[in-house]
This record gives structure tokens, C-alpha cells and sequence, in this order.
């Protein structure tokens, strides 16, 4: 239990918790299955939802990684499993209906491969002895020889290897020990390998899948002043390179005391959060980094969700007619998703939509209003203007305390009669803004 309340803690800076991408059911004789739609969730005795049992093998390293808690330099308690108790413990959580499955990574204890061996015969074990059939995910150690790789891509569900920072130089500062190629190495080795199984599954009934869930990254944000737009045509690389299926974004916690470190602030969740949802606009609607980030702006608002910031700053494409428009135009106007362009695209074969059609069809209207058009006309109260646009999509954010940063603008009172300037946008866009319109946005209304 020590060891199991030291590894478990040190394993939670590990963001890779999501729906397993496997669907496997039941086999007669074995034990467990992989849900493609997700994990089956329990719930710990101090109310967090768990679903895997995440932990480390080890968090004794040999590398001295500057913003890594496990860090060699760093006093902690190190504890270590055998792959034996590991399995063991697995199993009995299992039976217990704590976990659904497990979350697997590990310190560099004495070098990768031996790091690597020992987190394979804990998935060994657990495949062959105990008959496990649960989602197994697994981070592979950088460094490590391609064999071991390809031995834990057999066993295991998905693979994960952690990119770490944004930048090579960033890596290079604060992790010497780790080198860009020992990262981008395994993860080329793991998509080849991805590749090449699908074609032994197309031939072969029998062939054993290589990890059928795909691999991910993670990669640190915060601890390095690389720019929002950096980070984001990084992600971008590496989903058209390497074919990932996710890159996690985590909001660098402080636990370093490295001169190059942030000290004293509080973890950038705020960002993480825009983050994801830009890296959402880049994998499933179409946009590019460059366009969703320009060198004008490199970083997200955290004020604005990114597609509503795109689209203040491309306002010479709309506002765009809901009743003509195609499917890639639609994508791109915030509070319309990709459900809500099917919806759209149905109901407009036999009618004319208007603003009320849309409130059926249950499209995000408090985004979506400012920048459609329903036969030509805006809706009511509403006007093309940016100054005016930012206000009432920001009005909600702002009123909300604790929830932006230090050095958030201070907030702007919608019952002003003139609208205060924004930085940003042209000195003719500081539009007066009637008292009833601010009134009637603050109502819900528009």
C-alpha cells in the first residue's frame, strides 16, 4: 500500500485518460474487455472518478529533467514494484470492480531497455497468466531498442511516448538527458509498425494487432515561453506525420526550482483549455495552425474560445447566409458544430430556415447569432460590428469571478453609452451600444 500511494501520486501529471479508441468485447476464459465509447467509471473514497489504475512501475530515474517531480535530483520517496505485484495488484483491483483497466508508465530505472523490459512483463503477466482482456495503455521510454517497443505495442492497447516540451531548444535546457530524436525516433517506429498490422489483419485472420488504439503525446505547457501558435503547429506536425490520434496538453505544475522555471503562479489551466479546443478546430473542422494563429497573434484569448476568435478576426467572410452556405462555411461559424451542419443540411432541403428554426435545431445561438444571416437578416438587436461582437461573447467570461488571469483587461460595463476601445481592433469600430440591446443580451435574449 506505501508503494501503491507513492507511484499512483507520482503518476498524475500523466494526462492520458480518455476513451480507449479499442471496442473488444468479452472471450470465453478470460478476463475483462475494451469498450470503444470509453472506460467503465468508479469512484475513489475521496470522490474522485477514476477508471484505470495509473501508475508508474518505478519513480527512481536516472535522468535529472528539471520540470519532472521524479526527477533524480529531487528528494522524494522512491518506491519501486516488481512486475509480479503489479500484475497482481491489477488483477485484484479488477475483481473488486475499482478499474476497468490500466495506465502504465515508468521512471528510467538504471537505463530504458531495463526500464522497458520490466514494464513488459508486467503486460506479459497480465495478457498470458491472468487472461486479461482490459484496455491496457502503456508509455514507451525514449531511448529504448525498437524491439521492446514493438514487444509492448503487442501487448498493450495504446501507446503513448511524451514529446515533453514544445521546442527542441526548451528540451535541451531543461531535460539534457533526453534527445529529440529518441522521442520522434520510437514514435516513426510505432506509426510504421500501426501501418504495417493493418495490413497483416487484411491478410491474416489470426495476426496479433500492434497497439489497435493508436498512440498519443503529451507535452507541457507553461513551463517554457514557447508561444501558443508554436505549440499548436508542433500538435499539427505531428498528426500529419505521425498519424497520432491525440496530443495532451498539461498546464505545467510547479514543481522545479530551476532558474528557467515559472515560480510561484498558479498552473495554466485556462490555456490548456483553449488549447484543447484549438487542437479540436485543427482535427476535426478543417483549420489549419496558421490559420486558427498568426504571427500577428500567437496566442489564444483566454477570454475568447479559439473559433470565436477566429472569426473576429476574419469578419470579411461573414456573416454567412444559414441557408445557403456549405458544408466547410457552416464548420467555420462558431456555436455551429459538426452535428449542428448535418441538422442544418437536413432541415434546409424543405424549408427556409429561420433564427427560431435554429433555436429547435438546438444550434448555439449565443455564438452562432453574431454571425449568420437568416434571409439576408441578422437578428434582432444584433449588429456587425467587432467592438460590439467581443463585448456579448465576452460579457459571460467576464462576470464570472476567479476564472481569468492576473492579467486579464479589467471589465467593461455593458451600460456604458460609449463602448471603450479594445486594443486591437480599428479606432472606428468603438460603436456606441444601446442601453435596451446590452439589457436584452444580459436577459439571454441575443
Amino acid at each position: 500500500m506505501d508503494k501503491l500511494r507513492i507511484l499512483s501520486d507520482s503518476a498524475k501529471y500523466d494526462a492520458a485518460c480518455t476513451s480507449s479508441g479499442v471496442d473488444r468485447g468479452g472471450r470465453e476464459g478470460m478476463l475483462g474487455s475494451a469498450v470503444g465509447g470509453g472506460i467503465c467509471h468508479s469512484f475513489s473514497a475521496d470522490g474522485r472518478c477514476i477508471s484505470l489504475l495509473k501508475v508508474l512501475m518505478t519513480n527512481s530515474c536516472v535522468y535529472d529533467c528539471q520540470y519532472c517531480v521524479n526527477r533524480c535530483s529531487n528528494d522524494i520517496p522512491r518506491a519501486a514494484f516488481t512486475p509480479e505485484e503489479l500484475a497482481d495488484l491489477t488483477i485484484e483491483f479488477y475483481r473488486r470492480n475499482y478499474i476497468e483497466g490500466l495506465f502504465l508508465s515508468s521512471g528510467v530505472l538504471k537505463n530504458p531497455d531495463y526500464a522497458m523490459e520490466r514494464m513488459c512483463r508486467v503486460l506479459e503477466l497480465l495478457r498470458t497468466v491472468y487472461r486479461f482482456n482490459g484496455y491496457i495503455h502503456a508509455k514507451a521510454i525514449p531511448g529504448c531498442s525498437p524491439e521492446l517497443t514493438d514487444k509492448l505495442g503487442r501487448l498493450c492497447d495504446r501507446m503513448s511516448v511524451n514529446i515533453e516540451l514544445p521546442s527542441e531548444q526548451s528540451l535541451r535546457l531543461l531535460a539534457p538527458d533526453k534527445k529529440k530524436n529518441n522521442i520522434l525516433g520510437p514514435m516513426g517506429g510505432i506509426r510504421d509498425r500501426i501501418r504495417e498490422n493493418r495490413e497483416e489483419l487484411a491478410l491474416y485472420r489470426h495476426a496479433r494487432p500492434f497497439a489497435p488504439g493508436g498512440q498519443s503525446t503529451q507535452m507541457i505547457i507553461g513551463a517554457t515561453p514557447d508561444t501558443d501558435r508554436q505549440i499548436l503547429r508542433l500538435s499539427e506536425g505531428l498528426y500529419q506525420k505521425y498519424a497520432l490520434r491525440r496530443v495532451f496538453y498539461s498546464a505545467y505544475i510547479p514543481v522545479g526550482t530551476n532558474a528557467l522555471l515559472p515560480q510561484n503562479q498558479p498552473p495554466p489551466l485556462l490555456r490548456e483549455h483553449r488549447l484543447y479546443q484549438a487542437d479540436w478546430l485543427i482535427r476535426k473542422y478543417g483549420f489549419t495552425a496558421n490559420e486558427v494563429l498568426d504571427e500577428a497573434h500567437p496566442s489564444l484569448d483566454p477570454l475568447l474560445d479559439p473559433k470565436c476568435f477566429w472569426a473576429l478576426h476574419h469578419l470579411d467572410q461573414f456573416p454567412v447566409e444559414i441557408n445557403r452556405a456549405d458544408r466547410e462555411t457552416l464548420l467555420r461559424v462558431p456555436g455551429i458544430g459538426v452535428t449542428s451542419v448535418q441538422r442544418i443540411l437536413t432541415a434546409r432541403r424543405t424549408t427556409t430556415l429561420t433564427f427560431e428554426d435554429l433555436k429547435k435545431l438546438r444550434i448555439v445561438l449565443k455564438r452562432a447569432v453574431y454571425f449568420i444571416t437568416c434571409s439576408g437578416r441578422l437578428y434582432r438587436g444584433v449588429r456587425f460590428d467587432p467592438s460590439f461582437i467581443y463585448q456579448n461573447l465576452t460579457a459571460d467570461v467576464r462576470r464570472r469571478p476567479g476564472e481569468l488571469p492576473m492579467d486579464a483587461p479589467p471589465q467593461l460595463s455593458l451600460f456604458e453609452e460609449e463602448t471603450p476601445r479594445l486594443s486591437g481592433w480599428p479606432e472606428a469600430a468603438a460603436l456606441p451600444v444601446r442601453r435596451e440591446e446590452a439589457a436584452a443580451c444580459l436577459r439571454g435574449e441575443i
